[in-house]
């Protein structure tokens, strides 16, 4: 990967819904060369893929909390299928494996704390191995982004 595709990889952070052509005119290539270099960058599976951000508040879902979850070593529960069980959610954005003190952290997005409550009751607390959670309501986010900027 050289420069000119690093390039390439940040004007495509910035709109991904950039065309072709307007791609190539922001990295001063040719849409021919430029369209090439995108399609190399997705088969290397560099660009995973190309997706919407929304504005959960507009959805009804205007509180994200973020959770630190505990699994119950003892019972035997895998840890990969506690998170895909969560990961299935429509509640939830995102699910971390963890290093230190908790097993995974996930990120939810819910109508209140009355939504959160109903999320906890009828969803995560109905999936076997989890031994503790703790909860954090996000007051306001300074930075949302799907991959670290391109230098």
């Amino acid at each position: 990967m050289d420069w000119l595709d690093k390039r390439i990889l940040k004007e495509l952070q910035v709109d991904g819904r950039l065309s072709n052509v307007q791609l190539a005119e922001k990295v001063g290539l040719s849409p021919s060369p430029c369209w090439q270099r995108v399609r190399r960058l997705e088969e290397k599976g560099i660009i995973k893929g190309y997706t919407v951000l929304l504005e959960q508040a507009l959805l009804g879902q205007a509180e994200i909390v973020l959770v630190e979850i505990s699994l119950d070593r003892h019972q035997g529960y895998q840890l990969e299928d506690v998170c895909s069980q969560i990961a299935a959610f429509p509640e939830v954005l995102e699910v971390h494996i963890t290093s230190g003190e908790f097993d995974c952290f996930i990120k939810v997005a819910c109508d209140g704390t009355s939504g959160y409550e109903a999320f906890l009751k009828n969803k995560l607390y109905t999936v076997s191995g989890i031994r503790d959670s703790r909860s954090s309501f996000s007051l306001r986010c300074f930075k949302q982004a799907q991959n670290a900027l391109i230098d």
